[in-house]
């Protein structure tokens, strides 16, 4: 689902280097944390789970959000 608000992701913010990574999470580096999929703010172009964002944790803004989820089984 994209459209709705940008989501926070456990990632932190950096440039995308050249190497393939599985699950390349890195929650405790650097200051900027990651947003993906856009809101219904963004133009529509940028409403999609590829699209990237950053702030800083502490930011709040009214197309910003997260997801709740639970692993199946429980």
């Amino acid at each position: 689902m994209a459209g709705n608000v940008w989501e926070w992701v456990y990632d932190s913010y950096g440039a995308y280097d050249d190497s393939a990574k599985t699950n390349p999470s890195e929650p405790d580096s650097g200051n900027y944390k990651v947003l993906r999929g856009g809101s219904w703010f963004t133009n529509a172009n940028n409403t999609r789970a590829a699209s990237r964002y950053y702030f800083t944790p502490g930011n709040r803004f009214d197309d910003v959000g997260f997801r709740c989820v639970v692993p199946p089984g429980q």
